[in-house]
């Protein structure tokens, strides 16, 4: 296997145990950033812990929760890890289990590898997409070790429509533009559409692993809620497609917030 792959399986591990330990106490420490985004103390503490991890790669961070560098700097940078130490805070404050921690690593702008675990639900996704593969595992104790993952490991892939659309829409971001959309694939295919609800980077999850086939995002995310699950999707052959450009989305960009896009089969 890869080994910034393992040791970002690691970091995302040991990140979801110290969030899990803040999730079961009384206390999260919230406040809000000037963007009047919640920022928790799981936030901090797993952005620590994945720094610890990633620091010694010598390869540069953009993370949710570090001081951004400048893009005068960023735009000499062959690769980098994006990172998002707590995807949904929303849905952590609310203690719905649907956050994750997510880490890509990517190269000239394109998401080569993946890493998303919901320590809430035990569930850990990963892929190498130069390997055209991803894989889920459940995680049953705090203690497995990186081979034991791995072992345990299973291999997903996404699945075609039939008499019925599933598209993911977010817990906390449906807005009228998905609502248009959807009207638009029903008249399209002339089929059901089945909305799931999902919070977080577990929506990547759900289109990657055949669970819904269509993913529409039409309203304001950052690199760091994206690359990670962009690199699973690809990995298995789907596409995340920038609705402004046509293509793929790309990343480290000077403006690190994304356009609207969408993950899907099709173009």
């Amino acid at each position: 296997m890869n080994k910034r792959l393992r040791l970002a399986i690691e970091a995302a591990v040991a990140a979801g145990k110290v969030i899990m330990e803040i999730y079961e106490s009384e206390n999260f420490g919230i406040h809000n950033k000037e963007d009047n985004s919640p920022l928790t103390l799981a936030d901090k503490k797993a952005n620590e812990i994945i720094n610890e991890f990633l620091v010694p790669t010598n390869i540069p961070i953009i993370s949710e929760e570090n001081k951004q560098t400048d893009y005068s700097v960023r735009k000499q940078w062959e690769e980098c890890w994006i990172v998002d130490p707590l995807d949904g805070t929303k849905e952590f404050i609310k203690r719905n289990g649907e956050f994750t921690v997510n880490i890509a690593l990517v190269s000239h702008g394109k998401p080569r590898l993946g890493v998303i675990f919901a320590p809430a639900l035990n569930s850990l996704y990963f892929a190498d997409v130069s390997e055209n593969k991803a894989f889920k595992v459940s995680l049953t104790t705090d203690d497995l070790n990186i081979d034991d993952i791995l072992d345990k490991a299973e291999e997903i892939s996404p699945s075609s429509h039939e008499d019925c659309i599933r598209v993911v829409g977010s817990r906390s971001h449906m807005n009228d533009d998905t609502l248009q959309y959807i009207e638009e694939l029903k008249k399209k295919y002339g089929k059901e559409i089945e909305v799931v609800s999902k919070g977080s980077s577990l929506k990547f999850c759900l289109v990657a692993e055949g669970e819904a086939h269509i993913y529409p995002r039409f309203a304001p995310t950052m690199e760091w809620d994206t690359a990670a699950g962009q690199a699973i999707c690809e990995a298995v052959g789907l596409k995340c497609i920038s609705r402004e450009t046509g293509r793929a989305m790309t990343y480290n960009r000077e403006d690190l917030l994304n356009g609207h896009f969408f993950v899907s089969h099709e173009r």
